[in-house]
């Protein structure tokens, strides 16, 4: 419970009708949740208008609404009507004032950018929590409170659940929260309502642009650099071309990381590892810290994210060794993820699932001069036929036999699918087989491997299903190399 005024402290808006002296019982957003004594959120959707939903809210016992606009009501109607600009912008600052700012009472760091968020996350948590700090996760895969794990179905999720998250948090004992930071996020206002204590940028490279997201690269661009009107110290990745347009006007103290420019902290002498059936890198940071680091994922990106990592966490005093182990040690469910199990080739797993993500990965595993580079993937239905014409292409550019197989076949035929990835095979002359089940699919590529393959499992990644006709089967990429693996043996 907490007071209508209270609530709306950090904003301006006007009080249409009704009093502010209401005990409101919750903030709700979907119309379908309404309950006695609530604060209805109208916010106006890509599929739906909450503010038509307004009359069916006061029926379900809502004592106040949040509107940017009229709404019809019935006359008798006993609820208090407030009036702001932007409702979700609005929703963000109720929603932290509800929960008690929890925000507040941990350190808050968001990690913005198109690729590297999700492994720069769970590589800041791992040095941190090897420094002895509670950290909380709020990502593209999941939330991680302590010893609970709660799937995520956004990137950044609406401003009331991350609020949520954190009062969760907080109450748990975490010091500090490490979230990505999506464009969407940033330009739906979910990330409102407190101050980033840093803020971070990966990198840019056109994505997300469409209905419903972003009408071109320049609103994208916009969009990301918003992070850093919300944080207090912004650190940046100097190498990728567009930082100077990202921090324009930014608010922020700025610190720079890279490996091609003078940055403030840098990554020297890069050197690729691939040791019995293993892949990773080393390399020395210079700079702000001085530090040689071993990372057990593969390619220049898992140096930028390492770097990334550093720069953040030497705000929180780590000592180096406790840097050097944690990363070591730190693994991504489904991105670069390396499974043993030959000691003379390499497998993984990685979420790869377009084709400017396929072509990169696929670039950076030609790095290791494998003996061959073997591209097991498919591609989800009732998606667009562009992308299975795409990456078709790249693997048969790239790699030197490629496993076309099922993925998320949804509500078409999964042989249909394999025969457009075909379409785009056919303008190269790269070698492919077809295997339509996975699991037979990725016990060919093992049973199949030769020494000094690089052999990887794209398009899954951290998911542990398969969706068929609009039902989620269980299928984990991990679980099946261990049935594979123990029907060899």
């Amino acid at each position: 419970m907490a007071a209508l005024s209270k609530l709306l402290e950090e904003l301006s808006y006007s009080c249409i009708c009704g009093t502010l002296e209401r005990e409101i019982t919750d903030v709700i957003y979907d119309s379908r949740k309404v309950r006695a004594g609530c604060l209805f959120v109208c916010i106006p959707g890509a599929k739906a208008d909450g503010h038509k939903y307004a009359a069916d809210a006061v029926k379900a016992g809502a004592a106040a609404l949040l509107v940017e606009r009229e709404v019809e009501l019935p006359e008798e109607a006993d609820v208090t009507i407030i009036r702001v600009e932007d409702t979700c912008y609005a929703m963000a600052f109720v929603s932290a004032a509800y929960f008690g700012h929890p925000a507040k009472q941990m350190k808050i760091i968001g990690i913005t950018g198109t690729k590297g968020k999700t492994t720069t996350t769970y590589l800041v948590k791992s040095i941190l929590e090897q420094a002895g700090r509670k950290v909380g996760l709020i990502g593209t895969i999941e939330i991680i409170i302590g010893e609970t794990h709660i799937h995520a179905e956004n990137t950044t999720p609406q401003s009331y659940l991350i609020q949520q998250y954190f009062r969760m948090m907080a109450d748990a004992g975490c010091d500090t929260v490490v979230m990505e930071v999506s464009s969407q996020g940033l330009m739906l206002h979910r990330t409102q309502g407190f101050v980033f204590d840093y803020g971070i940028f990966t990198n840019l490279e056109p994505d997300h642009i469409g209905e419903n997201e972003h009408k071109d690269f320049a609103d994208y661009l916009h969009c990301k650099s918003l992070l850093f009107k919300q944080c207090l110290v912004g650190i940046v990745n100097h190498d990728d071309e567009h930082w100077e347009a990202v921090t324009e006007g930014c608010t922020c103290k700025l610190e720079t990381y890279g490996i091609d420019t003078e940055a403030d902290l840098r990554a020297e002498n890069i050197a690729f590892l691939n040791e019995g059936g293993t892949l990773g890198m080393s390399f020395t940071a210079r700079g702000l810290v001085e530090l040689s680091v071993r990372i057990a994922s593969p390619g220049k990106f898992s140096v930028y994210n390492a770097l990334t990592a550093i720069a953040i966490c030497r705000h929180f005093g780590v000592q180096e060794e406790n840097m050097k182990q944690a990363l070591a040690l730190a693994k991504v469910k489904g991105r670069t993820e390396l499974i043993k199990v030959s000691d003379d080739f390499a497998l993984m797993i990685d979420y790869a699932h377009n084709a400017m993500a396929l072509k990169s990965l696929l670039e950076t595993l030609r790095a290791y001069e494998p003996h061959r580079l073997v591209c097991l993937f498919g591609c989800g239905g009732d998606r667009a036929k562009s992308r299975r014409y795409e990456m078709g292409e790249v693997s048969g550019r790239l790699a030197d036999l490629t496993i076309i197989t099922s993925d998320n076949p949804r509500t078409e035929k999964p042989q249909a699918i394999i025969d457009d990835i075909k379409t785009g095979m056919a303008k190269t002359d790269g070698k492919y087989v077809e295997i339509c089940d996975r699991k037979e699919a990725i016990a060919y590529a093992i049973n199949h491997g030769e020494p000094g393959d690089i052999i990887v499992l794209a398009g899954k990644g951290h998911e542990d299903y398969q969706e068929i006709n609009g039902v989620k089967y269980p299928m984990d990429e991990r679980v099946l190399i261990q049935e594979i693996l123990e029907e060899r043996a």
